[in-house]
């Protein structure tokens, strides 16, 4: 994986939810939560491993909302924001930190019904292996986000701390058929970059998002967004 020393560092996990989802930042917190939640209703009763789990934002989301949730990560650092977040929350359902290895994931085959991985394959070095072990402990679902290769992504990546694997759909979709899965759903979303949103107070990212958002349901600009969130289903 790539930058995985940066990533473990206790000053990283500490700024990390700041940085990335704090001012424009909000937007996209938002929008990614609402892809996994509207691909895995009804979430209740559901047991859901996420892996590359990070802070818990989706892990304490899941179980506020009835799921029974295992959130897996390589950083303790991570794992330690994600606790502290989880005991700040009202949870109906259950909630595990453990830290693992996604290329070897600790659960016996047909484990979980759903498991997604976000922020995870654009630092994938191996995304079949990757895609292949979670697809093993999943009896259902596989919920995953992409980076995009023909968009405003390519522009900054270089400049990132970890940089990008982006992807194009057919690379997807050659994926998804190596590894036994069937595509349900993609969503395709964001047209002006991350980096931007982050940059900039709320009040300015709202609109510029309401015009990214209008463009974006052109069907021609499918192919230029930044990220694509898929849903796919076990054979």
């Amino acid at each position: 994986m790539k930058g995985q020393e940066w990533y473990q560092a206790d000053d990283v996990a500490e700024e990390y939810d700041d940085k990335r989802f704090s001012q424009g930042g909000q937007l996209i917190d938002r929008r990614e939560k609402e892809a996994v939640l509207e691909a895995i209703m009804p979430v209740e009763d559901r047991k859901v491993l996420e892996i590359a789990c990070g802070t818990g934002r989706f892990t304490v989301m899941l179980a506020h909302q009835g799921a029974d949730v295992v959130g897996l990560d390589i950083s303790a650092a991570m794992l330690q924001q994600g606790r502290r977040k989880a005991q700040d929350a009202d949870l109906s359902g259950t909630l595990e930190f453990l830290r693992g290895d996604a290329g070897r994931l600790p659960f016996p085959d047909d484990h979980f019904d759903t498991v997604i991985a976000m922020r995870f394959f654009h630092l994938a070095d191996d995304p079949e292996a990757f895609l292949e072990e979670m697809r093993r402990v999943s009896r259902d679902q596989i919920v995953f986000d992409t980076f995009n290769r023909f968009s405003a992504r390519s522009v900054y990546n270089w400049a990132l701390p970890m940089g990008s694997r982006l992807y194009s759909k057919s690379e997807v979709a050659v994926l998804l058929a190596k590894t036994d899965l069937t595509l349900a759903d993609v969503e395709d979303d964001f047209l002006l970059p991350y980096g931007l949103y982050r940059s900039i107070p709320n009040g300015l990212a709202s609109p510029l998002r309401a015009i990214d958002k209008a463009v974006g349901e052109l069907p021609v600009t499918d192919h230029v967004a930044s990220v694509s969130y898929w849903n796919a289903h076990v054979r």
